[in-house]
């Protein structure tokens, strides 16, 4: 059965990156281990504590698709057209871009909403899960009633400002963590979702 979950490396004061759209010291975990792990992309592999390789290789071997933001996508000009995960992508995008055409691009889908989106993501996993990035667009899902949980990977930094994980005003209720592996440099949470909180 697919789950659908929004993921990102997370500061203590609820950033996943800088205003310049760069992670900073939040993705220095992948690199705090002795367990390396190579991806779809011949220029990202990770160096992992052994339980952070267990979490992201379970991860890894259910993910189906991503849906992510056009701002994500233009920040990482697309990955060069292959996702670290080697996943289909679809991007939220009132346009599509015109000029942008590397080797494997064929697996990056554009659509307009994210409601759309997730739909089209659902159809490219089959049975795994999707994966919907933290910003804007996982506040989308998560305001739109389409996330099942939501995952963190939550650094020991204060990053003092910056662009959050949620991003919109609703007050959502998240269950217990099913999940918490703390490890070098992050401790992973897995919390399902319940719904908007009662004021």
């Amino acid at each position: 059965m697919t789950t659908v979950y929004s993921s990102a490396s997370m500061s203590l004061d609820g950033f996943i990156a800088y205003d310049d759209d760069n992670p900073g010291p939040l993705f220095d975990w992948y690199q705090t281990g002795d367990v390396e792990m190579t991806t779809a992309s011949e220029s990202v592999a990770f160096r992992l504590t052994a339980h952070s390789a267990d979490y992201l290789r379970e991860q890894t071997a259910r993910l189906g698709a991503l849906v992510v933001g056009r701002r994500l996508f233009d920040v990482t000009d697309g990955w060069t057209g292959t996702h670290p995960w080697g996943v289909p992508v679809v991007v939220v995008t009132h346009e599509a871009p015109a000029d942008w055409n590397y080797p494997g691009s064929d697996h990056f889908h554009f659509v307009g909403g994210v409601a759309e989106a997730v739909a089209r993501a659902r159809g490219l996993a089959g049975e795994r899960d999707v994966c919907v990035a933290a910003g804007d667009i996982g506040t989308q899902a998560l305001e739109a009633g389409l996330l099942d949980e939501v995952r963190i990977d939550l650094a020991p930094v204060v990053l003092g400002s910056g662009r959050p994980y949620f991003t919109g005003g609703t007050s959502w209720m998240l269950g217990e963590p099913t999940t918490l592996i703390q490890t070098a440099r992050v401790t992973h949470l897995i919390f399902p979702v319940q719904g908007a909180a009662a004021r």
